[in-house]
């Protein structure tokens, strides 16, 4: 992405640490050393509700990344930040991320409204509660 642009996402989640105590985390591949994206606990203003998210570079999809972050975090969301409920916020079209939400072992709970700018895109909130984590980690 642009030099701008990365700039105002790095800026936005340290200052969600700084405001909130939790924000994504970023991705670092270790077989290259290289910054491959960012996981993790989020909720920014106005989203429908408490999410652990990722976005990665399309050079490493599918090699399971997303689904190991996502769930490191989201032990870390339930375990540390008392989280009882998490959410993905994911468009109906992304069969990849519906592909990590279902391995994590979250069900589509239908559509949600985003925020402006993003209010007419098309969003699925997946989702589990702690109990139901809980139970698959066993």
């Amino acid at each position: 992405m642009p030099r701008a642009i990365a700039w105002r996402g790095f800026a936005m989640v340290t200052g969600s640490w700084a405001l909130k105590g939790f924000s994504m985390f970023s991705v670092i591949e270790k077989a290259s050393g290289n910054w491959i994206g960012r996981l993790g606990p989020w909720q920014p203003e106005g989203w429908p509700a408490a999410e652990v998210g990722w976005g990665l570079a399309r050079e490493c999809w599918g090699k399971g990344y997303a689904t190991e972050g996502a769930a490191a975090a989201m032990d870390w969301a339930f375990d540390t930040l008392g989280w009882d409920d998490v959410i993905h916020c994911i468009d109906p079209a992304n069969i990849g991320s519906i592909g990590v939400a279902r391995r994590l072992g979250s069900i589509n709970r239908g559509p949600t409204r985003m925020p402006p700018p993003f209010e007419g895109a098309p969003v699925d909130a997946w989702g589990q509660t702690r109990t139901e984590w809980r139970g698959r980690r066993r």
